[in-house]
């Protein structure tokens, strides 16, 4: 049955609908099964290979979340705390009242934004400021100050809002407590002991040869075609570009499996605990109640996590997980004892086909295979 996570991802190559692709299914003890099919460049006809990097984009901000929650265990932080008392630049933040093009009202709010606030999306935030271009090309400590001075949208805690300046405000805060760069901190408490050699802010000429082409459906949508990923600076391999703890990872599909692995096993591994069962607990339950998010689902810290009946994208409720803007995904799934990591580098829709049929048919066939 392991053949038909292949063979449902190899008939959408083969349709046109996806150039390539590569999933892997794992359980709490190993990887169960890895499949690379189709194309990591269409024109070159450069096969996809099971050690392709991806830009796996928003599925940094699990990873980031997991950093801070160590940082909760420790006792350096509390998720109730307001977030100025690390980032004194927030103090006297103030929030849009009203609106007009040649007009601004601001207020106080009720109360300055906290941890769990820029963690579970509730801040008030806006999705990035207008200091931003692209994700990578200011210091961490200069986009979170651009957050700190900019209105917020809505009073904290009544709204969901998808911010990637909340979560990059996680990543200025561990590196005040830690008194490390964030990247670094990444890499010495996350990256290095799990043995996630791939992954990284900052792609090497290397990891970059391995780097799968970005696509996007044509004009007519009669096919593919390349698009650059516009959120960064160009040659990825350069001495200015900054790391973006909302969504700038570089990684490959194993090494997102072994983080998955980890968070399924309670946050330990290999006989290394990473985070305590309890931190796990929080960071992967529903933190927002009745704000959802537009499929329905609702939104832990860092962590997207099923509605009560489970109807996101087929999976059973208590699941968690987090997919990035070129549909990629990593999926956690308790109830069959599965990680689900599905690796693709595409933008704009799959060519032909309504929503993303792809991503259910690889959760499909795998917990058919691999399910408990």
């Amino acid at each position: 049955m392991a053949n038909d996570i292949r063979e449902s991802m190899q008939a959408f190559v083969d349709r046109g609908v996806m150039a390539g692709a590569v999933t892997l299914v794992a359980s709490a003890e190993k990887v169960l099964g890895i499949d690379a099919v189709g194309y990591a460049d269409l024109v070159a006809k450069d096969a996809m290979r099971p050690d392709s990097v991806f830009w796996i984009a928003s599925t940094t901000k699990p990873m980031t979340a997991t950093a801070l929650m160590m940082l909760v265990d420790e006792g350096k932080v509390k998720l109730d705390d307001p977030v100025e008392r690390f980032l004194p630049e927030f103090a006297g933040q103030m929030l849009t009242a009203e609106r007009e093009e040649q007009r601004m009202v601001l207020i106080k709010p009720s109360r300055p934004i906290t941890v769990r606030d820029v963690l579970s999306h509730t801040s008030g935030l806006p999705f990035m400021s207008r200091a931003e271009r692209v994700i990578d090309a200011r210091p961490l400590r200069e986009a979170v100050l651009s957050y700190a001075l900019t209105p917020l949208d809505a009073e904290p805690g009544t709204r969901y809002a998808y911010s990637n300046a909340g979560t990059n405000t996680v990543g200025r805060i561990i590196e005040v407590l830690s008194g490390v760069p964030y990247e670094h901190f990444m890499q010495a408490r996350l990256f290095g002991p799990l043995g996630m050699k791939d992954t990284t802010f900052f792609p090497t000429a290397q990891q970059v040869q391995r780097l799968a082409k970005s696509y996007k459906p044509a004009t007519d949508r009669a096919g593919l075609e390349e698009t650059p990923i516009s959120q960064f600076l160009y040659p990825l391999v350069r001495g200015d570009r900054y790391p973006c703890p909302a969504g700038g990872l570089f990684s490959t599909a194993e090494d997102v499996a072994v983080f998955g692995r980890m968070i399924l096993c309670g946050g330990q591994l290999g006989g290394r605990r990473y985070l305590s069962e309890s931190a796990v607990r929080e960071m992967t339950s529903t933190q927002t109640g009745t704000l959802l998010a537009k499929d329905g689902s609702g939104y832990g810290l860092a962590w997207s996590t099923t509605c009560a009946d489970g109807t996101r994208a087929g999976a059973p409720a208590g699941a968690c997980g987090h997919g990035g803007a070129h549909a990629n995904d990593l999926w956690i799934d308790p109830q069959s004892g599965l990680v689900m990591v599905f690796m693709v580098q595409q933008t704009g829709g799959f060519v032909g086909v309504e929503g993303n049929p792809v991503l259910p048919a690889f959760r499909k066939a795998a917990i058919d295979a691999f399910g408990k």
